[in-house]
């Protein structure tokens, strides 16, 4: 999902101000009364400005978070530097970012977006260099034993919005990436939707960067059938795109009729990083296409208490940069990231801390608490799921959201266990 840009010159003078908090006392930390201890730099990166999916909150959250821990006296004692790079949804992007990464000493890559895995993940095995909560896109997220994944990844998501739809949905067609990432998405789905006993869904591959989905969206719609159909879109940015043009098809366009005659009554659903609040905010809230959808995310819903410290370092130190959508889960997840390096360079109480300290300080069992966003994280080998394709999965939960009145709120209170579901797929 694609944040609204920030004006020239509002841009220039968040980014003067951000350069002078990090920078500030020519290496001895406001708040601090020495500067013993080395800065820690690490970098976040994601795609924006691009034709597909665009997580530009992501490098900004990043900054946010070291600008409150630089003003609090770092963390444990060391300045927190964030480098950012425009990862550009391309292999040749991403791998650029890496090697920026290891050029410029970076300790570990953190909170970032890229469905480029195998480009991005061998420059930093090369450099020892840890990947620390990313958005969870791609398989080698799942399988590097540098990869210290925060949630369940697309992978739980999809599992988990079978789960959902299987409990109100007889028939469901899945819209999704025409790509490699999109193709283990149906089987992901058929296993949740298997769990409580309904048929695999009509599988609809699609453009991921289309301007319009005329064509998927009344195959999709004839394809779910009858009454209590439903129509699953997971095209990233481009869901809205296929919603709108779902919404504009003609009452009678793919003939789908209901047993007793009526037309039929089709139900949509997505999961977040697909569908999420600012989506919903900008399509007309309690009159977007999106009331009534039934939504899965990794997280608990965006009003949720848990999220307020969040918030506070957002309304504190984001300024006005409204790329930083305490919504956005992008955001969210690149909160929980900074949250774990935080707890590991804590737990090492030293005044240097390089790349091997950090990936040591996680293998042999750092606990993560974060304050019931996830389950407390840990990624010892006995924390692993060991999913055949997803080995480093340590958090397998999920929630249940639905959209009423406009906002994204739970379905069912608490978290849902997937990771039988995504043990089983095949």
């Amino acid at each position: 999902m694609t944040g609204r840009r920030l004006s020239p010159l509002l841009a220039s003078v968040t980014a003067a101000v951000a350069g002078a908090s990090l920078l500030t006392g020519c290496g001895v930390l406001p708040g601090t009364t020495g500067g013993s201890r080395e800065p820690v730099t690490v970098m976040t990166w994601a795609p924006d400005q691009t034709r597909a999916t665009n997580m530009p909150g992501m490098p900004a959250m990043a900054q946010a978070y070291a600008r409150w821990v630089n003003a609090e006296g770092g963390i444990d004692g060391h300045e927190l530097r964030v480098l950012t790079c425009n990862e550009e949804n391309t292999p040749a992007g991403a791998a650029a970012c890496a090697r920026r990464a290891v050029r410029e000493k970076a300790v570990a890559v953190v909170g970032s977006y890229s469905q480029n895995g195998r480009a991005f993940m061998a420059p930093l095995e090369a450099a020892g260099i840890p990947y620390i909560g990313g958005y969870g896109i791609t398989e080698d997220e799942f399988t590097s034993s540098l990869s210290y994944p925060v949630n369940g990844g697309l992978a739980a998501l999809i599992a988990g919005h079978g789960m959902q739809l299987a409990e109100s949905c007889r028939k469901v067609s899945l819209v999704r990436p025409d790509t490699l990432a999109g193709d283990q998405l149906p089987g992901l789905l058929d296993a949740g939707l298997k769990k409580g006993s309904k048929r695999g869904a009509v599988d609809i591959p699609a453009v991921e960067d289309a301007t319009e989905y005329t064509a998927q969206a009344a195959r999709a719609r004839e394809r779910a059938g009858s009454k209590d159909g439903c129509v699953a879109a997971v095209l990233g940015e481009r869901t809205q795109t296929f919603f709108d043009s779902f919404r504009r098809l003609p009452q009678s366009a793919g003939g789908a009729q209901a047993e007793d005659g009526e037309e039929a009554r089709v139900r949509i659903s997505s999961i977040l990083g697909s569908v999420g609040q600012p989506v919903i905010d900008r399509t007309g809230g309690a009159r977007s296409p999106f009331e009534g959808a039934f939504v899965t995310g990794w997280y608990p819903e965006a009003d949720d208490k848990s999220w307020e410290p969040m918030r506070r370092v957002i309304k504190e130190h984001a300024f006005a940069d409204n790329r930083v959508d305490p919504t956005d889960t992008g955001v969210q997840t690149t909160w929980i990231a900074y949250t774990v390096l935080k707890k590991v360079i804590e737990s090492l109480d030293s005044d240097t801390v390089t790349a091997s300290d950090i990936t040591e300080a996680l293998d042999r069992g750092t606990r993560v608490d974060t304050g019931g966003l996830t389950p407390p994280l840990r990624w010892m080998y006995e924390d692993l799921l060991g999913a055949p394709d997803f080995p480093r999965i340590v958090n397998h939960e999920v929630t249940f959201q639905v959209v009423r009145k406009g906002r994204l709120v739970a379905q069912k209170p608490g978290f849902v266990d997937v990771g039988p579901t995504v043990t089983a797929h095949r």
